[in-house]
C-alpha cells in the first residue's frame, strides 16, 4: 500500500485562476470503452475539459471511475472511440503512430509511478534521454538549473540501484521537464515514496509550476498531494462530477465522500 503524503504547507500559495490563461491539454467528447456486449466496461462517458497552460491539475475519483485513461487517452498512450484530444493546438485524436511518437516526444513529459529509468543509465545519461533520443542537444543551462532545483547534484553519476527511491522519482522529474515539454503527466508520482520524499516531489511540482510555468496533469488517490495542486478534477461513472479551484486536504477529502455511496452505472468499470 502506497504510503501517506505529508499535507500542503499552509501557505502554499496556488497559481491564478484560468481567466486569460491558454488551454495546453483540451479533451472534448471523449469516450472510451473496453470489451463488447454484456461485457463491455465504458470508461469514458463524452468527458469534456480543458487544462490552462503554467496549471497543476490534480485528477481524483474513485477506483474505476475512469481517471487513469483519461489520462492515457490525453497523453496518446491510449485510443479514444470517439472525440478529440488537442495539445498545444494540435489535434492528436487519429495521428499515426510515427507522428503520435515524435508528438509525444516533443511536446510531453512523464512521470510514473514506478520511475521507469533505465538500469544500465547514470542519473545524468537518465535526464538527457529524451533529448538523446530526439537527436537534440539539451540546454546546458536549463539542465543544471533543473539538476540544482532536485539537489541532484552529487548523484550524477549514480545508476538507479545507488539511489532511494525519492531520488529516484527525482531523476525522472529532471527527466520529464528536461525538453521543456508543453504538459507533463504525472500517474501517481508519489505512489511508491515514504512521507519525506513525497513532499519533496511534490514541492517540486509545485515549484516547476510557480517559477518555471510549466503545465502538470497528475492522477493521484491521495487528497494530501491533490492539496498541492491549483484545481482538482474529479470523475465518476467515466463522467466529470466536479471541479475543485484551490483544493485543501480536507475539502478534497469531503467531495471523495460523496463518492462512497454512489450507485455504480451499468457497465462502468469495477
Amino acid at each position: 500500500m502506497p504510503l501517506s503524503t505529508p499535507p500542503a504547507p499552509q501557505s502554499l500559495q496556488h497559481a491564478p485562476g484560468p481567466q486569460h490563461r491558454r488551454p495546453a491539454v483540451t479533451a472534448t467528447g471523449l469516450w472510451r470503452a473496453y470489451g463488447s456486449g454484456e461485457a463491455q466496461v465504458v470508461a469514458l462517458r463524452d468527458v469534456s475539459v480543458a487544462f490552462a497552460a503554467g496549471r497543476f491539475t490534480a485528477i481524483m475519483g474513485p477506483s474505476g471511475s475512469g481517471k487513469s485513461t483519461l489520462m492515457h487517452c490525453l497523453a496518446g498512450l491510449d485510443t479514444t472511440d470517439r472525440g478529440t484530444v488537442d495539445i498545444g493546438g494540435t489535434i492528436i485524436t487519429g495521428m499515426g503512430d510515427k507522428a503520435l511518437t515524435k508528438l509525444r516526444r516533443d511536446k510531453i513529459g512523464f512521470i510514473f509511478q514506478q520511475f521507469n529509468l533505465l538500469p544500465t543509465l547514470t542519473a545524468e545519461e537518465n535526464i538527457l534521454l529524451p533529448a538523446s533520443i530526439a537527436g537534440a542537444k539539451a540546454d546546458p543551462a536549463w539542465i543544471s538549473q533543473i539538476i540544482r532545483t532536485l539537489d541532484l547534484q552529487e548523484r550524477l553519476t549514480h545508476k538507479p540501484t545507488e539511489l532511494s527511491g525519492g531520488q529516484q522519482q527525482r531523476v525522472a522529474c529532471a527527466r520529464a521537464l528536461a525538453t521543456r515539454p508543453e504538459v507533463i503527466f504525472a500517474d501517481e508520482p508519489t505512489g511508491n515514496l515514504d512521507t519525506r520524499s513525497s513532499g519533496e516531489v511534490l514541492r517540486f511540482l509545485r515549484k516547476s509550476v510557480d517559477d518555471f510555468g510549466q503545465t502538470i496533469v497528475m492522477v493521484t488517490h491521495d487528497p494530501s498531494a491533490a492539496a498541492y495542486a491549483d484545481r482538482v478534477v474529479f470523475l465518476a461513472d467515466g463522467q466529470i462530477v466536479r471541479d475543485l479551484d484551490r483544493p485543501t486536504a480536507d475539502a478534497v477529502i469531503d467531495t471523495m465522500r460523496g463518492f462512497e455511496n454512489r450507485v455504480p452505472l451499468a457497465g462502468e468499470a469495477a
